[in-house]
């Protein structure tokens, strides 16, 4: 298995719901994200994908998301945007655009972070 991955960030605002703990309260942080794809066989060129094209696409979903209050996107008024609802949402999205995605991770600080891999 190969496995290819980029990192890229954005920053955001949000808190969370129903916590009962500090970040219940309006706060914002600097995400890193990193992606990786997963590919048993690498293609003619002997890559898993060019890195620009994952980069553009990953860019394409973080630009919705960069100095945004992420609470009042869609889909986060549905999902608490957690480090963890954050990895799956862009999961999903990368996924739409036809990428065999293996994970997503997302740091919400230099030592904290989730990832999001399907079973």
């Amino acid at each position: 298995m190969y496995l290819l991955a980029v990192e890229r960030d954005f920053d955001a605002a949000h808190f969370l719901r129903g916590y009962g703990g500090r970040c219940e309260q309006l706060h914002g942080h600097n995400w890193k994200v990193e992606v990786t794809v997963a590919k048993e066989m690498l293609d003619k060129a002997g890559m898993v994908m060019d890195f620009r094209v994952l980069k553009d696409r990953l860019n394409e979903i973080l630009d919705k998301l960069d100095h945004k209050y992420l609470n009042a996107i869609a889909y986060f008024k549905k999902v608490n945007p957690t480090s963890e609802g954050i990895a799956k949402y862009i999961f999903d999205r990368l996924v739409d655009k036809g990428l065999e995605v293996d994970a997503v991770t997302v740091w919400e600080s230099q030592n904290s972070s989730a990832t999001y891999r399907p079973c």
